[in-house]
């Protein structure tokens, strides 16, 4: 026989004729390295025609050639470790998370600021009226620092040259380190939430924003009657939709800068008007102390869960590395870390000034809802209409491009069923009816559960494990840091004691919204 094994450009010898047929070979379940831009197969099918280099004929009898994919590590590595660092997965170039490796470092500062800060960094205020000056400065720091720690560690553990994977999403990762079941027991759900819920709760803010922000611009006086709040989310939901048209999570990049823009501006522009006010008469700083001492930690608790509400995002840090070319002498981890690094500088340079000059105005006044509600019911007569406008629109741009990034993941896993039984691409049209049918189906949820962006505590709670827990032990199990080491001690410390802490903020959480009695208005937004 003629033919080849073909590795890259490298020929090795001809296969004696007595050989048996090479079976086919299948490509392993992730990839290292993928092509841009591109939707088709990264991989020939083993059934197609031979044609053979003599005569130029096809020839339907012979083996056919097993080809190794050319998307390698350059510049002279060995072949063995090319083979060992090249494990390709067709499937990876039709999904959208995986559809573009064009990404870069400012791509990833754009994506990280816009998932990292949003609406729920406005809640900041109301952790400091539990926790007091000294003790919220400290938690939001501790947390801070933590949550960056893990976020180092995601970005180091999203690639492994000692097995040639690119772990691409953050349930990959997880059912890699925990295992498929137990991944699937305690991490699926924080992680559908924090993408399907983020969007529901994205459609809830957008939507009542927008109908604050239609009553700013049109005055006291304007006649025009403003639509209902139902009305105002299926407003925003349709513009969501409409912009999650775009492909892959490449191609969100300067939505994600607008987001990230906005995010920043409405998060520096409340607390300046804030401040600048000056501290409302009678404000108070003396925590909030329960009767009872019960009553006392639970109140502690939902106050720790609401300031570990304030930092999201980790579920979408593997994703967003993964739209990084990356290969062994330019590793993805390299633009990755300086982009998250850029970008959690400027959320600190948001939250720190909004916690602690949100507080400082407003001290125990501060409404249960945020320093937006705040804003307009303390300053909406002597503030300027312009200024509160601007703020409202920022909040609703920063939502509409938030629910991009967060809705991706839903989007990639839809698409992916298709994927895996059908081995083709998803048509233009079925990619559409997705994210359509995505969108409305969480204006449908928002519609039904409109109190659910008041549970921030218990839903920090649910949330923490994904940011501060499971990056830990995923770390031991990957890395096995020598035992007793400084790095095996932190990382077991940092991870059970986040276990510990997410059983205490759930039970908080829940306890607090019983005590509260939260009105369970199902199909009744406000």
């Amino acid at each position: 026989m003629d033919d080849l094994l073909e590795v890259g450009s490298t020929q090795v010898t001809p296969q004696p004729a007595s050989a048996a047929p090479t079976p086919p070979i299948s490509a392993p379940p992730s990839q290292f390295h993928s092509p841009s831009l591109t939707r088709s197969p990264l991989l020939q099918s083993p059934q197609e025609d031979h044609i053979h280099p003599a005569t130029n004929r096809t020839s339907k009898n012979t083996s056919p050639r097993v080809r190794t994919p050319r998307f390698v590590t350059p510049l002279g590595s060995p072949l063995r470790k090319a083979l060992h660092l090249t494990k390709l997965d067709p499937q990876e170039a039709w999904l959208p998370i995986t559809e573009s490796r064009n990404g870069n470092k400012y791509y990833a500062a754009f994506h990280c600021l816009c998932s990292g800060i949003g609406i729920q960094a406005l809640v900041l205020p109301v952790a400091f009226t539990v926790l007091g000056w000294a003790w919220g400065v400290i938690c939001l720091t501790l947390a801070f620092l933590w949550q960056l720690y893990t976020l180092y560690i995601l970005v180091q553990l999203h690639e492994s040259p000692e097995h040639g994977v690119r772990y691409s999403r953050y349930m990959q990762l997880a059912s890699a380190t925990l295992g498929a079941k137990l991944s699937k027991a305690v991490a699926m759900f924080p992680i559908l939430y924090l993408s399907g819920g983020t969007c529901v709760a994205l459609i809830i803010v957008g939507g009542s924003t927008s109908k604050m922000f239609f009553q700013t611009v049109c005055g006291s006086t304007c006649g025009v009657k403003t639509l209902t709040t139902v009305e105002w989310y299926l407003v925003f939901t349709c513009a969501a939709v409409v912009l999650s048209q775009l492909p892959n999570l490449n191609s969100i990049a300067g939505v994600s800068l607008v987001g990230a823009i906005t995010a920043v501006g409405y998060c520096t522009l409340i607390w300046v008007i804030s401040v600048a006010e000056g501290r409302m008469p009678g404000v108070s700083y003396n925590p909030l102390r329960p009767p009872t001492y019960l009553e006392r930690c639970f109140a502690v608790l939902n106050a720790l869960g609401i300031v570990a509400f304030a930092f999201r995002g980790h579920n979408l840090i593997l994703e967003i590395q993964a739209t990084m070319p990356s290969s062994e002498k330019h590793p993805s981890r390299v633009p990755m870390w300086k982009g998250v690094k850029f970008a959690y500088l400027s959320i600190a340079m948001c939250i720190f000034p909004l916690a602690i000059g949100g507080y400082w105005a407003y001290g125990q006044m501060i409404p249960e809802s945020g320093m937006l509600t705040a804003l307009y019911a303390f300053h909406g007569k002597d503030t300027s209409r312009f200024l509160l406008g601007t703020a409202s629109l920022f909040v609703i741009i920063n939502a509409v491009s938030s629910f991009q990034i967060y809705g991706m993941p839903t989007f990639d896993d839809m698409e992916s069923m298709f994927t895996k039984r059908l081995k083709k691409a998803c048509p233009w049209w079925l990619r559409a009816l997705i994210r359509v049918v995505v969108g409305f189906g969480c204006f449908f949820v928002a519609v039904a559960v409109p109190f659910l962006s008041s549970l921030a505590g218990l839903i920090g709670g649910l949330a923490l494990p994904v940011t501060l827990v499971f990056p830990c032990f995923m770390w031991i199990k990957i890395k096995k840091p020598k035992v007793y080491s400084p790095m095996w001690f932190l990382n077991w410390g940092l991870g059970l004691l986040g276990v510990l802490l997410t059983a205490a903020l759930i039970s908080a959480g829940i306890y607090v919204m019983i005590d509260n009695g939260i009105k369970f208005s199902f199909f009744k937004p406000q």
